[in-house]
């Protein structure tokens, strides 16, 4: 029960993704080192994880650029993807406030995200960051699994980060963040005997970033690169007895690339690399030498996943283990994994630092989520106002997007210049 109710809820969530049902998992067979359907069509096998709305990219400048935003320069939205790049950013003191509808093409007014997150230089080499995630789902009505109406909820979830930067030399800055996680999916709804309570969870980010100034044909010019590794952190729950998800860690590696053609115009190529650091779903069916069926041994090694309170052996990992498995895990061997990355592409043009045009690319595969879309953005700097606009298109004409005819908007604050850094200390 937990299961569908947490893959309805992520289906609200709207990633885009196929999610696989326990029933369509079944299917999903490894034959010849592929995982296929049982008339050798491909098979989706997509990560699954709770607590996804950490993943949602909150604010309209980098939601324009493909969701790429590991190495753009800063503004305090860049603690969702990079806090380390605080530490270069050009004011002294930050703040966004940021709004997203939910599945308004669905018809609905009470779903959204809203993002507030703020930054402030304590000297030249540290900044102190933070922000606040809310992501409410409006009501909903749960049943049961014979379809009987149980309650009508109310489901929220949110996280509260802190984040500490500091330059560490002249071109190179790394950062940490602490977050706190909660996600109420519907306290009191009864689920296989048990009640479902709010969930909490405690996790980390980790993240660095390489800076240099350069001249290209004696223009001003800069190159950004940054790692990060974020929702590092404990298993989460929404009952008792049922078995622990993980939250969905991730590694991102980011590029950039600014370029200013004149005095009055400058441009902005970046791209994001990312792969969540979660185990890949196994299947439970593999075909044996003789074009049979059978159990897979590395699905449930210890018999408990028959059991009410068992499961499959990828899901009953320690949090460490399964990051480090997640880069060799794939049932399917190295291409799977590689299959398993995420690509954004981004394009930022600025004219006279007032006006910006944004586009971007986000892909993922097919059999992983297949999430595929352009995004497009406008910007415009005023004094300290900043305000940015972005919207959606979807690459694939039949897939559905919760942000479909959608207009997002981000408003960003800069006060007072950052400090010099001093480069005799």
């Amino acid at each position: 029960m937990q299961q569908r109710i947490l893959q309805a809820f992520s289906f609200v969530l709207g990633l885009g993704i196929f999610l696989g049902l326990p029933e369509a998992k079944a299917q999903c067979i490894l034959k010849d080192g592929q995982l296929v359907q049982p008339d050798g069509s491909p098979c989706s096998n997509t990560i699954i994880t709770a607590v996804p709305f950490l993943r949602i990219t909150p604010d309209a400048r980098f939601g324009a650029m493909g969701d790429a935003g590991i190495a753009l320069d800063a503004d305090p939205n860049s603690m969702h993807f990079n806090s380390s790049n605080l530490a270069w950013a050009s004011s002294d003191v930050g703040v966004s406030m940021n709004y997203t509808p939910w599945l308004r093409a669905l018809g609905l007014n009470d779903v959204f995200l809203s993002y507030v997150s703020v930054y402030k230089h304590l000297d030249d080499r540290q900044t102190l960051g933070g922000s606040l995630r809310y992501f409410s789902l409006g009501e909903i009505q749960y049943t049961d699994d014979q379809g009987n109406a149980l309650q009508t909820v109310s489901p929220r979830e949110f996280e509260l980060t802190g984040a500490y930067a500091r330059k560490m030399s002249q071109n190179f800055s790394a950062a940490l963040n602490l977050k706190y996680i909660y996600s109420s999916l519907g306290t009191g709804v009864a689920a296989g005997g048990e009640t479902l309570t709010p969930a909490h969870a405690f996790a980390a980010d980790v993240s660095f970033t390489y800076n240099k100034p350069l001249k290209v044909n004696d223009k001003e010019a800069n190159l950004r690169i940054g790692l990060a590794m974020t929702n590092l952190g404990s298993k989460i729950s929404y009952t008792q007895s049922a078995d622990r998800d993980y939250l969905p860690a991730n590694i991102g590696l980011g590029s950039a690339f600014t370029y200013d053609i004149d005095e009055h115009n400058s441009i902005t190529f970046a791209l994001d690399i990312n792969k969540l650091m979660v185990p890949t779903p196994i299947p439970r069916s593999i075909e044996d030498e003789n074009g049979n069926l059978v159990e897979n041994p590395e699905y449930d090694s210890d018999g408990d996943a028959g059991q009410g309170d068992g499961t499959a052996d990828y899901k009953q990992q320690s949090v460490p283990s399964s990051i480090f498995s997640s880069f060799n895990d794939a049932p399917a061997g190295a291409g799977e994994e590689f299959r398993e990355l995420m690509y954004s592409i981004g394009m930022e043009y600025w004219y006279n630092k007032q006006f910006a045009v944004r586009a971007g690319h986000y892909n993922e595969h097919s059999t992983k989520g297949n999430r595929k879309y352009f995004t497009v953005g406008l910007g415009l700097k005023y004094n300290i106002f900043n305000i940015n606009f972005s919207y959606l298109v979807p690459a694939v004409a039949a897939q559905r997007n919760p942000l479909d005819n959608t207009l997002r908007f981000s408003l960003v604050f800069d006060f007072g210049e950052a400090p010099e850094f001093d480069t005799k200390k």
